[in-house]
């Protein structure tokens, strides 16, 4: 079976694939098997080394990187990639490495020794969705490495030569073949390879749906799953935000990527007292932007990745429509607009009986409403099915705190929005699915606990 890209740009098929047989798998998932009780065997600071050099390798590929991810999902080559966040979160878990595994010792007596240590899973499957590809896949990849485990990297068909970068970048540093494999997988056989107990743990970034099957493919098994599955992620303006960065930040995370970000904005709160010149400085922004081809420098907005993904955002937009929304933006601003290349828009008199105000949009398009208080607003920011991040804009700290530990959500933002803190557990709740990636838990998930009680004689 053949994976395809189709490319955004022009719908050619930009690259393609054959996946592995079942037989070829199983092979596959062998070789890292053995090869990673040599690698863990390895000293934790040659681990780190060889990550970090390995990030270094995939940095100097970049003039390359950009025009490919703009032909394979659609950004703009003007933002200039995602080496920044790849280093910058391969990084902050290189250098916690050491605090974040180090043992914990009970008691170390002339009678007993007792110790917990972490150790690895054994192999860690790694499933990478297309809209960071980079970025996403390094969450894991570099942590799990470090941690002593072997990593099958199984890539988004939609970008399916990130894999093969970062795979020529760590082997050419000196990362075993075995012990990083970039693999061509399809449903069927990931799915097989999960019900076998192929891997000690799965990572998986997509949509709810592919959680569910992960879930459904680990059933009986006991196979540890991180699921970071979709959002609709909310941002609430207090009346004594600082409005003018508020407008910018919030805008951006909206639309930033054509809004295919897991933690972009999807929902405005505005208190009811700033919301009218809310919305026209968000109108003014969305405005100044330039829908096009990604390959041209001027080009702000690019096209959604595949012409599905674009065609469900102009469905929620038409519904709510239909249901008394208020578009704001005039399609004669975006003449582009059609096929996968989608207009922005931002929509007024929306409610949550509207699907754009539910369901994960995960396009340029945000819907706003007025709210009275505090109250309203943390009802209305609770009122999903989803908790990834949400964003609150005031100038003082203990409120948003305050309405923060309301919230049912895995991040809480003040005063900006839409980013991905190596420090901070990377987690969320309800639909948006469980686990927690970076920081030192980060390390806890990809690792066991195993104890030691020696009794001394």
């Amino acid at each position: 079976m053949n994976v395809k890209c189709i490319s955004p740009i022009d719908e050619s098929i930009y690259a393609q694939r054959e996946t592995l047989s079942q037989t070829a798998a199983d092979a596959a998932v062998g070789r890292a098997k053995s090869a990673q009780t040599v690698w863990a065997s390895r000293p934790l600071s040659e681990r780190i080394a060889l990550v970090q050099a390995g990030v270094a390798a995939v940095g100097a590929m970049n003039d390359a990187i950009v025009p490919e991810l703009a032909w394979q999902m659609g950004r703009p080559i003007r933002y200039g990639g995602e080496f920044g966040g790849f280093h910058e979160r391969a990084s902050y878990m290189a250098d916690i490495a050491t605090d974040a595994l180090a043992d914990i010792i009970v008691e170390d007596s002339n009678a007993f020794r007792r110790v917990i240590k972490r150790v690895p899973h054994g192999v860690v499957l790694v499933v990478a969705p297309w809209n960071y590809p980079y970025m996403t896949a390094i969450n894991t990849l570099a942590p799990a490495l470090i941690a002593g485990n072997s990593v099958l990297l199984k890539h988004s068909s939609q970008t399916l030569l990130v894999g093969e970068r970062i795979a020529s970048a760590f082997h050419g540093v000196g990362i075993p073949e075995d012990v990083f494999q970039n693999v061509f997988l399809d449903h069927a056989t990931t799915s097989s390879l999960i019900a076998g107990r192929a891997f000690g743990f799965v990572n998986f970034t997509g949509s709810v749906t592919g959680g569910k099957a992960m879930e459904a493919a680990a059933s009986g098994t006991f196979t540890g799953l991180g699921l970071e599955l979709g959002g609709k992620d909310p941002g609430y303006v207090m009346e004594d935000a600082n409005l003018d960065a508020a407008v910018d930040t919030l805008i951006d995370g909206a639309m930033f990527n054509s809004g295919q970000c897991c933690c972009g904005i999807e929902r405005i709160y505005v208190h009811d007292s700033l919301y009218e010149t809310f919305v026209a400085k968000a109108v003014t922004i969305v405005n100044s932007y330039k829908l096009g081809n990604p390959l041209e420098q001027d080009t702000t907005l690019g096209p959604m990745a595949h012409i599905r993904f674009a065609d469900e955002v102009r469905a929620q937009t038409a519904e709510a429509l239909a249901d008394g929304a208020t578009a704001h933006i005039d399609p004669a601003l975006f003449p582009q607009d059609g096929g996968a290349y989608l207009m922005p828009q931002i929509l007024t008199d929306v409610t949550h009986d509207m699907r754009v105000m539910r369901e994960e949009s995960f396009g340029p398009i945000v819907g706003i409403m007025p709210v009275k208080d505090d109250a309203e607003a943390i009802r209305l920011m609770n009122d999903s099915d989803f908790g990834l991040t949400a964003s609150l804009w005031t100038r003082d700290p203990q409120r948003a705190e305050a309405i923060a530990d309301q919230l049912d959500t895995g991040t809480v933002f003040m005063n900006r929005a839409d980013y991905l803190d190596p420090g901070l557990c990377w987690t969320g709740c309800k639909d948006t699915g469980r686990g927690g990636g970076l920081s030192q838990i980060g390390y806890h998930n990809l690792t066991r606990p195993k104890s030691y009680h020696l009794k001394k004689v």
